[in-house]
């Protein structure tokens, strides 16, 4: 049976999504979807069938929206995410929406802002926090990053329901091995950044983490500092930055990091922390294939022209196909795709506003 595959969007000023068949050659736009409203999550459930938005307005504040007909219609949640009172923490932005375990058809996580993780046990209808992490005894001690004390990562271990790592801004990697009774800092080889707190557990800036789809001890993330890998699941980490600085003056600073079915990573390094644009202004994705030891760039993405711009943490994806495509969005709202693992790449049609998130979604068409 044929694939259809969509790339879902999330915008400043609404949601889009790209549609192609498996050839991905051309694509059609639609939108916006929920105009006017954040969208730092879009998630679609292939269990489900689900499509999920985690959205925010100045003015009436953050929700999850679903729809059921592939963006035609929307719902609010009306127990989305939300933290107590007594918690004294606010809720400004839904950061991540991610499936659980495929033992649990039911579940998804979310990721917030201020940093909480909720969990969801009826496929998005109803959300409750899982605040032993915020409980956690380190907290009076996490501080926000320049984008916000964000939970923006969520990853479920494929053999185990009950183990997952989350990564969080300007805070670090936490491990759970009972589905979230417990946690653990897991920050052990990461370069700490200047937040003021005094304890060596906490005060990394985690930019993006991944896992490997063939080994789930071992993980790769994009930090302020630089990028690096663990074995151990998390208990140590190391740089993996050769090939990254290749003329004097680079810094291996960037946002996202994605990780294709094969194990072959993508990333897109800026100049530096203080100028958050694309060295040169050259619009370049860097690549490691499996078994590689350095990164290199792969594909020139517009060569007869220069892009002052960023790739933002989310905005980097991959889709699940055998000879997978590889997409992101840039913060001037252009979106691009590869499917000859980034040595060549299509510019998808339409100017949009600031991209923030990019996911895909393969559906039997």
């Amino acid at each position: 049976m044929s694939k259809r595959v969509l790339v879902l969007v999330g915008t400043n000023k609404g949601v889009f999504f790209y549609e192609s068949n498996e050839d991905r050659r051309e694509w059609s736009l639609k939108g916006p979807f929920l105009s006017g409203w954040e969208a730092y999550s879009v998630f679609g459930d292939g269990r489900s069938g689900r499509l999920f938005a985690g959205t925010s307005h100045a003015a009436y504040g953050p929700s999850i929206r679903v729809s059921d007909d592939f963006g035609e219609s929307w719902t609010q949640i009306e127990d989305s995410p939300s933290f107590s009172q007594e918690s004294g923490f606010s809720m400004n932005r839904i950061w991540q929406i991610a499936p659980g375990h495929e033992s649990e058809p039911g579940t998804l996580f979310a990721g917030t802002e201020e940093a909480g993780l909720f969990v969801s046990r009826d496929g998005g209808d109803h959300w409750r926090e899982l605040d032993a992490l915020t409980k956690h005894p380190t907290r009076p001690n996490w501080f926000p990053g320049a984008g916000g004390m964000c939970l923006h990562t969520i990853l479920v271990d494929p053999r185990n329901a009950k183990r997952m790592w989350v990564a969080m801004s300007a805070v670090g990697v936490f491990r759970t091995e009972d589905g979230g009774e417990t946690w653990q800092p897991r920050n052990v080889g990461l370069a700490r950044v200047p937040t003021g707190q005094p304890y060596d557990e906490v005060g990394y800036c985690i930019h993006k983490m991944v896992l490997d789809p063939a080994n789930p001890d071992t993980l790769y993330m994009q930090e302020h500092g630089g990028v690096f890998q663990s074995n151990d699941g998390g208990d140590s980490w190391f740089p993996i930055e050769e090939g990254l600085t290749m003329k004097e003056g680079d810094m291996p600073f960037g946002f996202p990091i994605v990780v294709a079915p094969n194990g072959d990573l993508f990333l897109a390094p800026l100049e530096s922390s203080e100028l958050r644009t694309m060295r040169d202004g050259k619009l370049l994705v860097y690549g490691r294939s499996r078994g590689d030891d350095a990164w290199a760039p792969v594909g020139d993405v517009v060569p007869d022209e220069q892009r002052h711009v960023s790739v933002l943490r989310d905005a980097m994806a991959v889709d699940g196909l055998d000879s997978y495509g590889v997409y992101f969005g840039t913060t001037s709202g252009e979106a691009f795709c590869s499917i000859d693992r980034g040595r060549t790449w299509t510019r998808l049609p339409g100017q949009l506003s600031r991209i923030l998130s990019v996911k895909t979604w393969v559906l039997e068409a």
